[in-house]
């Protein structure tokens, strides 16, 4: 089969999460390691994020892709063994769920403590300047590195992260990391014996968290070996051969994820409500109490789309497959995401 195209950074940690995911699938593909320039020739996007990946379109043209959980729901499509997606269609509502909470709320940790931690910015600047380009001149670098710093810092009031909700945003992280590894002390992903999306995605935020970053990195040390260790084994898991017996059971899933689940009806689904609720009112900031404290932003319209999609989901759900989902959710406080904004 044709190659599949990647034009990402090994700073952003959703090129991390289709890399990785690609190796796990057995699809081949190639890395373009941007510098900032489009591959000659490469059709651009309609949103220049990273990563990009290219596709081959039904008219047999390259397609400049960048939302990663539709290319991956993509590539289940075009290439069906090896999947990341449960088969019982209740499991896989709450991949996606879990998959989203990765992608936009862990990312705000991501993006805390990369620029809100001196010690943190310090480390992260000058990688991202040698990543895009590690020819760059040393003075050059340097000040690249204290531009780019800059913009970054100015920029965390975008994802929510300030002095107020300093503390509800690390202490997340700080539960999840336990949460994660009593999972995959279990039975070695979040969903069973096997990797799903939703593992790619939290892999993807905690490779730079947990690897890169120094101040989450050690606390990531401090709480969970486990962890740390697991963000090397996905790295490359093309060697692992999953079985359909590996994903939870209905049972077991009652008994391993409720603390996920929680946790995420704790943050994630209480910032993307009200974000959506202002959107839907015409406002341009959205509050709300988190953790028990105050928590203000700019709206971010993509993530009301992201809220649309798994409200869709959850509707186009069997009945039967709700009513398991309903049960799984009870007393977590996802439930709020799918009733009436």
């Amino acid at each position: 089969m044709t190659a599949i195209e990647i034009t990402g950074s090994p700073g952003s940690p959703y090129t991390r999460k289709m890399l990785a995911l690609l190796r796990y699938r057995r699809l081949p593909y190639r890395v373009h390691w941007t510098n900032g320039v489009m591959p000659e020739g490469y059709p651009k996007p309609r949103v220049h994020l990273l990563p990009i990946v290219y596709l081959t379109g039904p008219d047999g043209e390259r397609e400049a892709l960048t939302d990663s959980t539709p290319i991956i729901r993509r590539l289940e499509a075009e290439h069906p063994h090896r999947s990341v997606i449960p088969d019982d269609p209740a499991l896989a509502f709450l991949n996606t769920l879990i998959e989203d909470y990765a992608d936009e709320f862990v990312t705000k940790m991501m993006f805390h403590y990369r620029w809100a931690h001196k010690a943190s910015a310090e480390v992260a600047a000058p990688l991202l300047v040698h990543w895009r380009d590690p020819l760059t001149d040393g003075e050059q670098a340097k000040a690249m590195a204290q531009v780019f710093a800059t913009r970054q810092i100015d920029r965390l009031y975008v994802v929510g992260s300030n002095d107020r909700t300093a503390a509800i945003i690390e202490a997340a992280y700080e539960r999840l990391l336990k949460i994660l590894g009593t999972l995959i002390q279990r039975r070695g992903f979040v969903l069973g014996a096997r990797a799903s999306s939703a593992d790619f995605a939290l892999y993807g935020q905690l490779t730079q968290l947990a690897q890169v970053d120094p101040v989450p990195r050690d606390l990531a040390h401090d709480t969970s070996m486990r962890v740390r260790a697991w963000l090397d084994l996905m790295e490359d898991l093309s060697g692992r051969d999953p079985s359909p017996a590996d994903w939870l059971s209905a049972e077991e899933t009652a008994e391993a994820l409720p603390d996920l689940l929680a946790e995420i009806g704790r943050t994630y689904t209480l910032v993307m409500i009200a974000n959506a609720r202002s959107i839907n009112a015409g406002e341009k900031t959205f509050t709300a109490e988190v953790d028990g404290a105050h928590w203000e932003q700019p709206v971010f319209p993509y993530q009301a789309k992201c809220l649309g999609w798994l409200r869709d989901d959850y509707a186009s759900l069997e009945a039967d497959s709700r009513a398991q989902v309903d049960s799984w959710l009870s007393g977590s406080g996802c439930e709020a995401l799918f009733a009436d904004l």
